[in-house]
């Protein structure tokens, strides 16, 4: 007698999929950490085009994962990094405070979501994903405590230290197989 998984009919994406999206936030994160250091419209101007990267990167795994529960979230979240990157893009210098302002929240709502998500995938990781929750929640919160101080050095720092978080609960889910019956989100 045989016992069938009642998830069967959804599927893992490739493990490569899975490592690609953790590799690409892990490196975008580094480079933006390298980038603390320069003047605040620089960073600004280079967060910009990493956050519409990292937001592309994130939308194009929901589609990839369409279909499972995470989908309705990663796709807001994907575009509030696009749209995130784009107004950097273009208003570097008079952006700069609402912008900070306006990441803590996405740091902080981006943590909520992803504390949401690893309690779906519990058993699949989830403890990774709620550490990278949990931090994403309270990088937002010391930027929203801080503002408008923490304007000249806040963006690079948290946004990279998030994205390498969030790399790397990505890639906690790589253990899993690609036919295990389950969709990560």
């Amino acid at each position: 007698m045989t016992t069938s998984d009642t998830t069967s009919h959804l599927s893992v994406p490739p493990t490569w999929v899975r490592v690609l999206l953790g590799i690409v936030l892990i490196l975008a994160g580094v480079l933006i950490l390298g980038d603390v250091a320069i003047a605040t419209l620089i960073s600004t101007t280079f967060i910009g085009i990493v956050a519409v990267i990292a937001g592309v990167f994130e939308i194009v795994h929901a589609f990839w994962t369409r279909g499972s529960r995470g989908f309705a979230w990663q796709i807001p979240l994907g575009i509030l990094y696009v749209v995130f990157g784009v107004v950097l893009l273009n208003q570097p210098a008079s952006g700069v405070l609402f912008l900070t302002y306006v990441l803590g929240l996405l740091l902080a709502l981006s943590g909520f979501i992803r504390i949401l998500l690893s309690l779906g995938h519990w058993r699949e990781s989830g403890r990774a994903m709620l550490l990278s929750g949990v931090f994403g929640i309270l990088a937002g919160l010391v930027v929203l405590a801080g503002f408008p101080k923490t304007t000249l050095w806040v963006l690079g720092l948290l946004l990279g230290i998030d994205l390498i978080s969030q790399g790397a609960a990505w890639l906690t889910y790589t253990r899993l197989p690609a036919d295990r019956g389950t969709v990560l989100c």
